[in-house]
């Protein structure tokens, strides 16, 4: 380790077991500037990087007793805690506020088109039922649960990466079953 890095693994430990202020103040220092840079770089405007930085140094302090210098350095934890904000931001932006979701009754569907719809969601429905089961809970609690996949990891216990490939191996069963 680079003098460095034994500096900001000694911040993280000293937030971790002391809720030490100095050490986060050091720690909010050096990376929120630099998480906002990297959000901006990956295509947030600077509102939303701000607010992502911010967000981020708020979850390092809450969730300090997470941190594990043997499985991850200090950066590459902030980052991921980061990436990860920007992806909850994304998805909220995507959903309607409930001012603007459509009000009163919704005009009947074309009768061929339900029926196709229909069709389609048995048709779903019987490929979910074919995936292998360690797939299919993920799939339900990633696309039915609305859970991250950091969300998953947390509540299953299982490696992040598990997750992803799981995921997408499932995904591509279904894809392969819906042609």
């Amino acid at each position: 380790m680079t003098r460095q890095t034994d500096i900001w693994v000694t911040c993280m430990i000293a937030v971790r077991d002391g809720r030490d202020e100095a050490a986060f103040a050091r720690l909010f220092g050096h990376f929120a500037p630099r998480v906002k840079a990297f959000l901006m770089r990956s295509g947030a405007d600077a509102t939303l990087a701000e607010e992502c930085a911010q967000e981020t140094m708020v979850t390092l302090w809450h969730k300090a007793h997470l941190f594990d210098p043997a499985r991850a350095s200090v950066a590459t934890w902030v980052f991921t805690i980061a990436r990860n904000r920007r992806i909850d931001a994304l998805r909220r932006q995507k959903r309607p506020e409930p001012e603007d979701l459509p009000w009163g009754p919704e005009p009947e569907p074309d009768q061929a088109d339900a029926l196709v719809l229909q069709q389609e969601s048995e048709h779903l429905g019987e490929a979910l039922a074919a995936l292998p089961e360690k797939q299919r809970v993920l799939i339900e609690k990633a696309y039915f649960g609305e859970l991250t996949h950091s969300e998953i990891a947390e509540e299953t216990g299982l490696p992040l990466g598990t997750i992803k490939s799981r995921i997408r191996l499932a995904l591509d069963r279904l894809r392969h079953a819906m042609k």
